[in-house]
Protein backbone atom coordinates (compact mmCIF):
# COMPACT_ATOMS: atom_id res chain seq x y z
CA UNK A 1 0.00 0.00 0.00
CA UNK A 2 1.20 3.51 -0.83
CA UNK A 3 -0.02 7.00 -0.07
CA UNK A 4 -1.15 9.46 -2.72
CA UNK A 5 2.39 10.78 -3.19
CA UNK A 6 3.85 7.34 -3.80
CA UNK A 7 5.34 6.89 -0.31
CA UNK A 8 4.97 3.48 1.38
CA UNK A 9 2.44 3.43 4.19
CA UNK A 10 1.76 1.25 7.23
CA UNK A 11 -1.57 -0.48 6.69
CA UNK A 12 -4.31 -0.03 9.27
CA UNK A 13 -2.15 2.02 11.61
CA UNK A 14 -5.03 4.31 12.50
CA UNK A 15 -7.14 1.35 13.54
CA UNK A 16 -4.54 -0.06 15.93
CA UNK A 17 -4.94 2.53 18.64
CA UNK A 18 -7.79 3.95 20.60
CA UNK A 19 -9.14 7.34 21.38
CA UNK A 20 -7.48 10.79 21.88
CA UNK A 21 -9.98 12.71 19.72
CA UNK A 22 -9.31 10.70 16.59
CA UNK A 23 -5.53 10.88 16.92
CA UNK A 24 -4.17 7.50 18.05
CA UNK A 25 -2.05 7.86 21.14
CA UNK A 26 -0.02 4.83 20.01
CA UNK A 27 1.88 6.89 17.52
CA UNK A 28 1.18 10.31 19.07
CA UNK A 29 4.03 9.82 21.52
CA UNK A 30 6.35 8.50 18.82
CA UNK A 31 5.35 11.39 16.58
CA UNK A 32 6.33 13.91 19.23
CA UNK A 33 9.66 12.21 19.87
CA UNK A 34 10.62 11.99 16.21
CA UNK A 35 9.42 15.52 15.58
CA UNK A 36 11.59 16.88 18.35
CA UNK A 37 14.58 14.92 17.08
CA UNK A 38 14.26 16.39 13.59
CA UNK A 39 13.77 19.89 14.97
CA UNK A 40 16.86 19.49 17.18
CA UNK A 41 18.81 18.34 14.12
CA UNK A 42 18.24 21.77 12.57
CA UNK A 43 21.12 23.00 14.73
CA UNK A 44 23.49 20.97 12.54
CA UNK A 45 21.63 20.66 9.24
CA UNK A 46 20.44 23.75 7.38
CA UNK A 47 16.67 24.04 7.16
CA UNK A 48 14.43 26.74 5.70
CA UNK A 49 11.49 28.32 7.57
CA UNK A 50 8.92 26.67 5.28
CA UNK A 51 10.21 23.24 6.26
CA UNK A 52 10.00 24.05 9.96
CA UNK A 53 6.45 25.31 9.43
CA UNK A 54 5.55 22.09 7.64
CA UNK A 55 7.13 20.05 10.44
CA UNK A 56 5.04 21.81 13.08
CA UNK A 57 1.81 21.70 11.10
CA UNK A 58 0.59 18.50 12.74
CA UNK A 59 0.74 20.06 16.20
CA UNK A 60 -1.92 22.58 15.26
CA UNK A 61 -4.65 20.04 14.56
CA UNK A 62 -7.16 18.86 17.09
CA UNK A 63 -7.16 18.75 20.85
CA UNK A 64 -4.14 16.46 20.98
CA UNK A 65 -1.79 19.43 20.53
CA UNK A 66 -1.62 20.25 24.21
CA UNK A 67 -0.85 16.64 25.16
CA UNK A 68 2.02 16.36 22.66
CA UNK A 69 3.57 19.70 23.45
CA UNK A 70 3.38 19.64 27.20
CA UNK A 71 3.95 15.97 27.87
CA UNK A 72 5.91 14.29 25.15
CA UNK A 73 8.05 17.17 23.92
CA UNK A 74 9.10 18.16 27.41
CA UNK A 75 10.23 14.71 28.50
CA UNK A 76 13.93 14.48 29.29
CA UNK A 77 14.81 11.76 26.79
CA UNK A 78 17.44 11.12 24.20
CA UNK A 79 15.52 12.09 21.08
CA UNK A 80 18.40 11.13 18.83
CA UNK A 81 18.33 7.52 19.97
CA UNK A 82 14.64 7.40 19.16
CA UNK A 83 14.65 9.02 15.74
CA UNK A 84 18.14 8.12 14.57
CA UNK A 85 19.13 4.70 15.88
CA UNK A 86 22.11 2.60 14.89
CA UNK A 87 21.85 0.36 11.85
CA UNK A 88 21.06 -2.72 13.85
CA UNK A 89 17.88 -1.04 15.09
CA UNK A 90 15.22 -1.22 12.42
CA UNK A 91 12.91 1.53 13.56
CA UNK A 92 12.97 4.67 15.59
CA UNK A 93 10.71 3.20 18.19
CA UNK A 94 12.91 0.14 18.59
CA UNK A 95 15.73 2.36 19.81
CA UNK A 96 13.93 3.19 23.05
CA UNK A 97 14.03 1.25 26.26
CA UNK A 98 10.91 3.05 27.51
CA UNK A 99 8.29 1.57 25.15
CA UNK A 100 6.03 0.54 28.01
CA UNK A 101 6.13 4.05 29.45
CA UNK A 102 5.28 5.52 26.06
CA UNK A 103 2.36 3.07 25.71
CA UNK A 104 3.14 2.42 22.06
CA UNK A 105 0.94 -0.34 20.72
CA UNK A 106 2.82 -3.56 20.01
CA UNK A 107 0.93 -4.01 16.77
CA UNK A 108 2.14 -0.64 15.44
CA UNK A 109 5.71 -1.48 16.39
CA UNK A 110 5.57 -4.81 14.66
CA UNK A 111 4.08 -3.39 11.48
CA UNK A 112 6.76 -0.70 11.25
CA UNK A 113 9.50 -3.21 12.00
CA UNK A 114 8.28 -5.69 9.39
CA UNK A 115 8.16 -2.95 6.79
CA UNK A 116 11.73 -1.87 7.61
CA UNK A 117 13.06 -5.44 7.67
CA UNK A 118 11.85 -6.12 4.17
CA UNK A 119 12.98 -2.85 2.59
CA UNK A 120 16.68 -3.54 1.93
CA UNK A 121 19.14 -6.38 2.09
CA UNK A 122 22.39 -5.92 3.98
CA UNK A 123 24.31 -5.79 0.70
CA UNK A 124 22.03 -3.10 -0.71
CA UNK A 125 22.41 -1.05 2.45
CA UNK A 126 26.19 -1.44 2.34
CA UNK A 127 26.34 -0.21 -1.26
CA UNK A 128 24.20 2.82 -0.48
CA UNK A 129 26.30 3.79 2.53
CA UNK A 130 29.48 3.36 0.49
CA UNK A 131 28.10 5.62 -2.24
CA UNK A 132 27.20 8.28 0.32
CA UNK A 133 30.57 8.21 2.07
CA UNK A 134 32.60 8.27 -1.13
CA UNK A 135 30.53 10.59 -3.32
CA UNK A 136 28.63 12.79 -0.88
CA UNK A 137 25.06 13.92 -0.25
CA UNK A 138 24.38 15.56 -3.62
CA UNK A 139 25.45 12.48 -5.54
CA UNK A 140 23.37 10.24 -3.26
CA UNK A 141 20.25 12.33 -3.84
CA UNK A 142 20.84 12.42 -7.61
CA UNK A 143 21.31 8.67 -7.81
CA UNK A 144 18.63 7.34 -5.47
CA UNK A 145 15.99 10.08 -5.25
CA UNK A 146 16.13 11.51 -8.78
CA UNK A 147 17.51 8.77 -11.04
CA UNK A 148 16.12 5.66 -9.31
CA UNK A 149 13.07 7.53 -7.95
CA UNK A 150 13.10 5.67 -4.65
CA UNK A 151 10.66 7.11 -2.09
CA UNK A 152 12.46 8.85 0.77
CA UNK A 153 10.52 6.87 3.37
CA UNK A 154 12.03 3.69 1.95
CA UNK A 155 15.52 5.22 1.72
CA UNK A 156 15.32 6.14 5.40
CA UNK A 157 14.93 2.45 6.26
CA UNK A 158 18.52 1.97 5.05
CA UNK A 159 19.62 4.48 7.71
CA UNK A 160 17.67 2.65 10.42
CA UNK A 161 14.84 5.20 10.53
CA UNK A 162 11.16 4.25 10.38
CA UNK A 163 9.06 7.38 10.16
CA UNK A 164 5.82 7.42 12.09
CA UNK A 165 2.68 7.82 9.95
CA UNK A 166 2.24 11.55 10.68
CA UNK A 167 5.62 12.40 9.18
CA UNK A 168 5.25 10.35 6.00
CA UNK A 169 2.98 12.78 4.16
CA UNK A 170 4.97 15.95 4.65
CA UNK A 171 5.94 18.26 1.80
CA UNK A 172 8.73 17.09 -0.56
CA UNK A 173 11.25 19.59 0.82
CA UNK A 174 10.51 18.33 4.34
CA UNK A 175 11.01 14.72 3.30
CA UNK A 176 14.31 15.74 1.71
CA UNK A 177 15.27 17.41 5.01
CA UNK A 178 14.63 14.11 6.81
CA UNK A 179 16.98 12.39 4.37
CA UNK A 180 19.64 15.10 4.77
CA UNK A 181 19.50 14.65 8.56
CA UNK A 182 19.97 10.90 8.16
CA UNK A 183 22.83 11.35 5.68
CA UNK A 184 24.54 13.90 7.92
CA UNK A 185 24.45 11.53 10.88
CA UNK A 186 25.84 8.70 8.79
CA UNK A 187 28.64 10.84 7.38
CA UNK A 188 29.79 11.63 10.90
CA UNK A 189 30.33 7.91 11.55
CA UNK A 190 33.60 7.63 9.66
CA UNK A 191 35.53 4.43 10.29
CA UNK A 192 39.28 4.73 10.84
CA UNK A 193 41.45 3.30 8.08
CA UNK A 194 43.32 0.51 9.92
CA UNK A 195 46.44 0.52 7.73
CA UNK A 196 47.62 3.95 8.95
CA UNK A 197 48.87 4.26 12.54
CA UNK A 198 52.46 5.38 12.88
CA UNK A 199 54.59 8.47 12.37
CA UNK A 200 56.26 6.65 9.51
CA UNK A 201 52.81 6.19 7.97
CA UNK A 202 52.16 9.93 8.27
CA UNK A 203 55.45 10.74 6.57
CA UNK A 204 54.77 8.22 3.79
CA UNK A 205 51.30 9.62 3.21
CA UNK A 206 52.67 13.16 2.83
CA UNK A 207 55.43 11.94 0.53
CA UNK A 208 53.05 10.00 -1.71
CA UNK A 209 50.17 12.48 -1.83
CA UNK A 210 49.75 14.94 -4.68
CA UNK A 211 46.50 16.69 -3.73
CA UNK A 212 46.49 17.47 -0.01
CA UNK A 213 43.70 19.43 1.64
CA UNK A 214 44.91 21.21 4.78
CA UNK A 215 42.26 22.48 7.21
CA UNK A 216 43.63 24.97 9.73
CA UNK A 217 42.40 26.91 12.74
CA UNK A 218 43.57 29.42 15.32
CA UNK A 219 46.07 26.96 16.80
CA UNK A 220 48.57 27.57 14.00
CA UNK A 221 48.73 31.29 14.80
CA UNK A 222 49.06 31.14 18.59
CA UNK A 223 52.86 31.04 18.42
CA UNK A 224 52.70 34.21 16.29
CA UNK A 225 51.22 36.10 19.24
CA UNK A 226 47.58 35.87 18.13
CA UNK A 227 45.41 34.28 20.84
CA UNK A 228 43.03 31.49 19.87
CA UNK A 229 39.35 31.59 20.74
CA UNK A 230 38.31 28.56 22.78
CA UNK A 231 41.25 27.52 24.96
CA UNK A 232 41.30 28.21 28.69
CA UNK A 233 43.30 31.39 28.07
CA UNK A 234 41.85 32.26 24.65
CA UNK A 235 39.90 35.29 23.52
CA UNK A 236 36.52 34.08 24.74
CA UNK A 237 37.92 33.27 28.18
CA UNK A 238 39.54 36.70 28.38
CA UNK A 239 36.32 38.43 27.37
CA UNK A 240 34.38 36.50 29.99
CA UNK A 241 36.94 37.19 32.69
CA UNK A 242 37.09 40.92 32.04
CA UNK A 243 33.31 41.36 31.79
CA UNK A 244 33.99 44.75 30.21
CA UNK A 245 31.50 44.61 27.37
CA UNK A 246 28.37 43.34 29.13
CA UNK A 247 28.03 40.30 26.91
CA UNK A 248 25.61 37.47 27.66
CA UNK A 249 28.03 35.18 25.82
CA UNK A 250 31.59 36.01 24.71
CA UNK A 251 30.71 34.80 21.22
CA UNK A 252 28.34 37.77 20.93
CA UNK A 253 31.40 39.80 19.99
CA UNK A 254 31.23 37.98 16.66
CA UNK A 255 27.43 37.97 16.33
CA UNK A 256 26.25 40.00 13.33
CA UNK A 257 23.04 41.11 15.04
CA UNK A 258 24.96 42.34 18.07
CA UNK A 259 27.46 44.11 15.81
CA UNK A 260 24.71 45.97 13.99
CA UNK A 261 23.24 47.14 17.28
CA UNK A 262 26.59 47.89 18.96
CA UNK A 263 29.31 48.36 16.32
CA UNK A 264 31.42 50.43 18.68
CA UNK A 265 31.91 47.49 21.05
CA UNK A 266 33.82 45.52 18.42
CA UNK A 267 35.58 48.32 16.58
CA UNK A 268 36.54 50.83 19.25
CA UNK A 269 37.56 48.34 21.94
CA UNK A 270 41.00 46.85 22.38
CA UNK A 271 39.48 43.53 21.31
CA UNK A 272 39.62 44.22 17.57
CA UNK A 273 43.20 45.48 17.76
CA UNK A 274 44.24 42.26 19.52
CA UNK A 275 43.26 40.13 16.56
CA UNK A 276 44.14 42.59 13.80
CA UNK A 277 46.92 41.12 11.63
CA UNK A 278 49.54 43.77 12.21
CA UNK A 279 53.25 42.98 12.48
CA UNK A 280 52.92 39.24 13.02
CA UNK A 281 55.34 36.70 11.60
CA UNK A 282 53.98 33.44 10.15
CA UNK A 283 54.54 30.30 12.18
CA UNK A 284 56.30 27.07 11.14
CA UNK A 285 52.82 25.65 10.49
CA UNK A 286 52.12 28.34 7.89
CA UNK A 287 55.49 27.67 6.31
CA UNK A 288 54.87 23.89 6.34
CA UNK A 289 51.76 24.48 4.21
CA UNK A 290 53.82 26.71 1.91
CA UNK A 291 56.42 23.93 1.65
CA UNK A 292 53.70 21.55 0.46
CA UNK A 293 52.50 24.08 -2.11
CA UNK A 294 56.06 24.65 -3.34
CA UNK A 295 56.34 20.90 -3.96
CA UNK A 296 53.06 20.76 -5.90
CA UNK A 297 51.26 18.80 -3.17
CA UNK A 298 48.72 21.33 -1.90
CA UNK A 299 45.23 21.07 -3.36
CA UNK A 300 43.86 23.76 -1.06
CA UNK A 301 44.30 25.25 2.40
CA UNK A 302 40.92 25.84 4.03
CA UNK A 303 41.66 28.25 6.86
CA UNK A 304 39.23 29.41 9.52
CA UNK A 305 41.65 32.16 10.51
CA UNK A 306 41.07 35.82 9.73
CA UNK A 307 44.68 36.97 10.23
CA UNK A 308 45.76 36.64 6.54
CA UNK A 309 49.06 35.04 7.62
CA UNK A 310 48.64 32.42 4.92
CA UNK A 311 48.79 35.16 2.30
CA UNK A 312 51.74 36.76 4.06
CA UNK A 313 53.52 33.41 3.91
CA UNK A 314 53.00 33.32 0.16
CA UNK A 315 50.40 30.54 0.04
CA UNK A 316 48.24 31.06 -3.04
CA UNK A 317 45.93 28.04 -2.92
CA UNK A 318 44.15 29.25 0.23
CA UNK A 319 40.47 29.76 0.96
CA UNK A 320 39.75 32.04 3.91
CA UNK A 321 36.50 30.39 4.95
CA UNK A 322 35.57 32.99 7.54
CA UNK A 323 36.81 35.99 5.58
CA UNK A 324 39.60 38.25 6.76
CA UNK A 325 40.71 41.77 7.59
CA UNK A 326 42.04 42.13 4.04
CA UNK A 327 38.93 44.10 3.06
CA UNK A 328 36.12 45.94 4.84
CA UNK A 329 32.55 46.77 3.81
CA UNK A 330 30.21 49.58 4.89
CA UNK A 331 27.13 48.10 6.55
CA UNK A 332 25.05 51.00 5.18
CA UNK A 333 26.06 51.61 1.55
CA UNK A 334 27.97 48.31 1.01
CA UNK A 335 31.07 50.06 -0.30
CA UNK A 336 34.13 47.78 -0.06
CA UNK A 337 37.62 49.05 0.62
CA UNK A 338 41.06 47.56 1.35
CA UNK A 339 41.47 46.67 5.01
CA UNK A 340 44.35 49.11 5.29
CA UNK A 341 41.80 51.95 5.12
CA UNK A 342 40.42 51.06 8.58
CA UNK A 343 43.67 49.80 10.14
CA UNK A 344 44.53 53.10 11.83
CA UNK A 345 41.07 53.38 13.41
CA UNK A 346 41.17 49.77 14.63
CA UNK A 347 44.62 50.08 16.14
CA UNK A 348 43.69 53.38 17.86
CA UNK A 349 40.39 51.95 19.14
CA UNK A 350 38.11 54.17 17.05
CA UNK A 351 34.96 53.22 15.16
CA UNK A 352 35.84 53.24 11.44
CA UNK A 353 33.07 55.15 9.66
CA UNK A 354 32.47 55.03 5.93
CA UNK A 355 33.98 58.13 4.30
CA UNK A 356 31.39 58.06 1.52
CA UNK A 357 28.52 57.96 4.01
CA UNK A 358 30.14 60.76 6.02
CA UNK A 359 30.43 62.89 2.90
CA UNK A 360 26.80 62.16 1.99
CA UNK A 361 25.74 63.15 5.50
CA UNK A 362 27.72 66.39 5.28
CA UNK A 363 26.17 67.28 1.93
CA UNK A 364 22.67 66.42 3.16
CA UNK A 365 23.15 68.62 6.24
CA UNK A 366 24.30 71.51 4.03
CA UNK A 367 21.18 71.14 1.89
CA UNK A 368 19.00 71.03 4.97
CA UNK A 369 20.63 74.09 6.48
CA UNK A 370 20.19 75.98 3.21
CA UNK A 371 16.52 75.00 3.18
CA UNK A 372 16.07 76.27 6.75
CA UNK A 373 17.71 79.59 5.88
CA UNK A 374 15.52 80.01 2.82
CA UNK A 375 12.49 79.24 4.94
CA UNK A 376 13.63 81.79 7.55
CA UNK A 377 13.73 84.59 5.04
CA UNK A 378 10.10 83.90 4.11
CA UNK A 379 8.70 83.41 7.62
CA UNK A 380 10.95 85.58 9.71
CA UNK A 381 13.98 84.98 11.87
CA UNK A 382 12.10 84.09 15.08
CA UNK A 383 10.05 81.37 13.44
CA UNK A 384 13.18 79.95 11.77
CA UNK A 385 15.01 79.79 15.09
CA UNK A 386 12.07 77.97 16.65
CA UNK A 387 11.97 75.56 13.73
CA UNK A 388 15.70 74.95 13.94
CA UNK A 389 15.32 73.59 17.45
CA UNK A 390 13.09 70.78 16.21
CA UNK A 391 14.60 67.32 16.30
CA UNK A 392 16.16 66.51 12.95
CA UNK A 393 15.79 63.13 11.34
CA UNK A 394 19.10 61.32 11.73
CA UNK A 395 21.01 60.66 8.54
CA UNK A 396 22.53 57.19 8.84
CA UNK A 397 26.30 56.84 8.64
CA UNK A 398 27.66 53.41 7.88
CA UNK A 399 30.28 51.65 9.95
CA UNK A 400 33.05 49.83 8.12
CA UNK A 401 32.89 46.16 9.09
CA UNK A 402 35.92 43.98 8.41
CA UNK A 403 34.97 41.28 5.89
CA UNK A 404 35.15 38.50 8.45
CA UNK A 405 32.18 36.16 8.68
CA UNK A 406 30.24 36.72 11.90
CA UNK A 407 27.88 34.24 13.51
CA UNK A 408 24.57 34.65 11.70
CA UNK A 409 26.20 35.34 8.34
CA UNK A 410 26.38 32.85 5.50
CA UNK A 411 29.78 31.78 4.23
CA UNK A 412 30.70 32.96 0.76
CA UNK A 413 29.65 30.74 -2.13
CA UNK A 414 33.34 30.14 -2.82
CA UNK A 415 33.43 27.73 0.11
CA UNK A 416 30.76 25.36 -1.21
CA UNK A 417 32.09 25.56 -4.76
CA UNK A 418 35.63 24.77 -3.66
CA UNK A 419 34.53 21.85 -1.48
CA UNK A 420 32.46 20.40 -4.30
CA UNK A 421 35.40 20.74 -6.67
CA UNK A 422 37.96 19.29 -4.25
CA UNK A 423 36.09 16.27 -2.92
CA UNK A 424 36.83 14.14 -5.99
CA UNK A 425 40.49 15.18 -6.18
CA UNK A 426 41.80 15.09 -2.60
CA UNK A 427 44.08 12.21 -1.61
CA UNK A 428 45.04 13.30 1.93
CA UNK A 429 43.48 15.50 4.59
CA UNK A 430 45.60 17.17 7.29
CA UNK A 431 43.84 19.05 10.10
CA UNK A 432 46.02 21.43 12.12
CA UNK A 433 45.24 23.59 15.16
CA UNK A 434 41.45 23.52 15.33
CA UNK A 435 38.80 22.10 17.64
CA UNK A 436 36.34 21.90 14.71
CA UNK A 437 33.53 23.51 16.66
CA UNK A 438 32.23 25.97 14.05
CA UNK A 439 29.96 24.84 11.24
CA UNK A 440 30.04 24.53 8.26
CA UNK A 441 33.84 24.34 8.16
CA UNK A 442 33.72 21.61 10.79
CA UNK A 443 31.66 19.55 8.31
CA UNK A 444 34.51 19.32 5.78
CA UNK A 445 35.73 16.03 7.26
CA UNK A 446 32.38 14.32 6.87
CA UNK A 447 31.85 15.56 3.31
CA UNK A 448 35.16 14.35 1.91
CA UNK A 449 35.38 10.69 0.83
CA UNK A 450 35.84 8.48 3.88
CA UNK A 451 38.52 6.50 2.06
CA UNK A 452 40.80 9.56 2.06
CA UNK A 453 43.37 9.26 4.90
CA UNK A 454 43.13 11.84 7.69
CA UNK A 455 45.89 13.17 9.95
CA UNK A 456 45.10 15.37 12.96
CA UNK A 457 47.77 17.70 14.39
CA UNK A 458 46.47 19.48 17.47
CA UNK A 459 47.30 20.30 21.08
CA UNK A 460 44.20 18.51 22.36
CA UNK A 461 42.07 15.62 21.03
CA UNK A 462 39.06 16.39 18.86
CA UNK A 463 36.64 13.85 20.20
CA UNK A 464 33.88 14.04 17.61
CA UNK A 465 36.04 12.96 14.65
CA UNK A 466 37.88 9.72 13.91
CA UNK A 467 41.16 10.48 12.10
CA UNK A 468 43.59 7.77 11.11
CA UNK A 469 46.68 9.27 12.78
CA UNK A 470 46.53 11.65 15.76
CA UNK A 471 49.59 13.77 16.60
CA UNK A 472 49.02 15.70 19.83
CA UNK A 473 51.23 18.53 21.04
CA UNK A 474 52.59 21.89 19.97
CA UNK A 475 51.75 22.06 16.26
CA UNK A 476 54.97 23.92 15.38
CA UNK A 477 57.10 21.17 16.93
CA UNK A 478 55.10 18.47 15.17
CA UNK A 479 55.40 19.95 11.68
CA UNK A 480 59.11 20.59 12.18
CA UNK A 481 59.53 16.95 13.19
CA UNK A 482 57.67 15.90 10.05
CA UNK A 483 59.82 18.20 7.92
CA UNK A 484 62.95 16.66 9.42
CA UNK A 485 61.68 13.18 8.50
CA UNK A 486 60.73 14.42 5.03
CA UNK A 487 64.10 16.18 4.58
CA UNK A 488 62.25 19.42 3.85
CA UNK A 489 63.54 22.91 4.50
CA UNK A 490 60.89 25.30 5.80
CA UNK A 491 60.69 28.29 3.44
CA UNK A 492 61.21 31.77 4.91
CA UNK A 493 58.05 33.88 5.25
CA UNK A 494 57.43 36.51 2.58
CA UNK A 495 56.15 40.07 2.98
CA UNK A 496 57.45 43.55 3.62
CA UNK A 497 55.37 44.47 6.64
CA UNK A 498 57.21 42.28 9.10
CA UNK A 499 58.93 44.12 11.91
CA UNK A 500 60.89 41.21 13.32
CA UNK A 501 64.67 41.76 13.37
CA UNK A 502 65.67 38.21 12.59
CA UNK A 503 64.19 35.02 11.20
CA UNK A 504 66.94 32.87 12.70
CA UNK A 505 64.80 31.61 15.52
CA UNK A 506 62.35 30.10 13.05
CA UNK A 507 64.91 28.38 10.84
CA UNK A 508 65.16 24.60 10.81
CA UNK A 509 66.77 23.37 13.98
CA UNK A 510 69.99 21.43 13.80
CA UNK A 511 70.45 18.12 15.58
CA UNK A 512 72.43 19.96 18.22
CA UNK A 513 69.58 22.37 18.82
CA UNK A 514 67.24 19.41 19.07
CA UNK A 515 69.21 17.82 21.88
CA UNK A 516 67.18 17.66 25.03
CA UNK A 517 63.89 17.68 23.15
CA UNK A 518 61.52 14.82 23.91
CA UNK A 519 60.90 12.07 21.43
CA UNK A 520 57.30 11.53 20.31
CA UNK A 521 55.59 8.97 22.54
CA UNK A 522 53.21 6.43 21.07
CA UNK A 523 50.13 5.61 23.11
CA UNK A 524 50.39 1.82 23.46
CA UNK A 525 50.16 0.45 19.91
CA UNK A 526 47.52 2.92 18.85
CA UNK A 527 47.40 5.60 16.18
CA UNK A 528 47.92 8.35 18.77
CA UNK A 529 51.32 10.01 19.31
CA UNK A 530 52.25 12.55 21.97
CA UNK A 531 54.66 15.40 21.35
CA UNK A 532 55.78 18.08 23.75
CA UNK A 533 52.83 20.17 24.93
CA UNK A 534 50.24 17.45 24.35
CA UNK A 535 47.08 17.70 26.42
CA UNK A 536 45.27 14.40 26.24
CA UNK A 537 44.13 13.70 29.77
CA UNK A 538 41.50 11.02 30.23
CA UNK A 539 41.01 10.60 26.48
CA UNK A 540 44.63 9.45 26.07
CA UNK A 541 44.43 7.16 29.09
CA UNK A 542 41.26 5.56 27.72
CA UNK A 543 42.96 4.99 24.36
CA UNK A 544 45.95 3.41 26.08
CA UNK A 545 43.76 1.14 28.20
CA UNK A 546 41.73 -0.01 25.20
CA UNK A 547 44.77 -0.84 23.08
CA UNK A 548 46.59 -2.56 25.93
CA UNK A 549 43.58 -4.82 26.41
CA UNK A 550 43.46 -5.58 22.69
CA UNK A 551 47.13 -6.52 22.76
CA UNK A 552 47.01 -8.33 26.09
CA UNK A 553 48.47 -11.51 24.62
CA UNK A 554 51.40 -9.80 22.86
CA UNK A 555 54.81 -8.98 24.23
CA UNK A 556 55.03 -6.54 27.12
CA UNK A 557 55.08 -2.83 26.24
CA UNK A 558 58.39 -1.00 25.97
CA UNK A 559 58.98 2.27 27.86
CA UNK A 560 57.81 4.00 24.68
CA UNK A 561 54.36 2.61 25.27
CA UNK A 562 53.95 4.09 28.72
CA UNK A 563 51.86 7.24 28.67
CA UNK A 564 52.01 9.97 31.31
CA UNK A 565 48.69 10.86 32.89
CA UNK A 566 48.73 14.48 31.71
CA UNK A 567 50.02 15.98 28.50
CA UNK A 568 52.59 18.37 30.02
CA UNK A 569 54.27 15.41 31.68
CA UNK A 570 55.43 14.24 28.28
CA UNK A 571 58.41 16.53 28.98
CA UNK A 572 59.57 14.03 31.55
CA UNK A 573 59.78 11.20 29.03
CA UNK A 574 63.05 10.09 27.56
CA UNK A 575 65.05 12.67 25.65
CA UNK A 576 66.78 12.39 22.34
CA UNK A 577 70.40 11.33 22.49
CA UNK A 578 72.58 13.22 20.01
Amino acid sequence: MRTSNGQPNVPNVHETAAENNGKPKAYGALYALQLRAFIDAAEDVDVDPDTIEDLLEGLEDGDGEEEIQESDLDEDIDSESLALPAHDQHSAIEGSGDLDDLEVETEVIERLKQEADGAWSKEETRKMMHHLKEHGMSSFVREYVITQNIPIVKLLFAFGISLCPELRNKQPQTMLYFLRVAMSKELHLREKLPQYNTLADAVSLIQASKRVVVLTGAGISVSCGIPDFRSHNGLYAMLKERGTYDLDDPQQMFDIHYFRENPAVFSSSSFASQIYPSNFIPSPCHRFIKAMEDRGKLLRNYTQNIDTLETLTGITRVLQCHGSFATATCIQCRRRTPGTEIEKDIMEHRVPFCTVCLEAKREAEEVRQAAFKKKAKKRGRKEWEEGSDEEEEAIPVGVMKPDITFFGEKLADDFEHALEDDRDKVDLLIVIGTSLKVSPVSEILSHLPHSVPQILINKTPVRHINPDIVLLGNADDIVQHLCEQLSWELPPPAGKRLEVPSLARLAKRTSGEMMGKTEPVRVAKSHVWLFEGAEGGKWVRDIEERFLKENAGSESSTPQGRVPKEGPEVKKSRTRIG
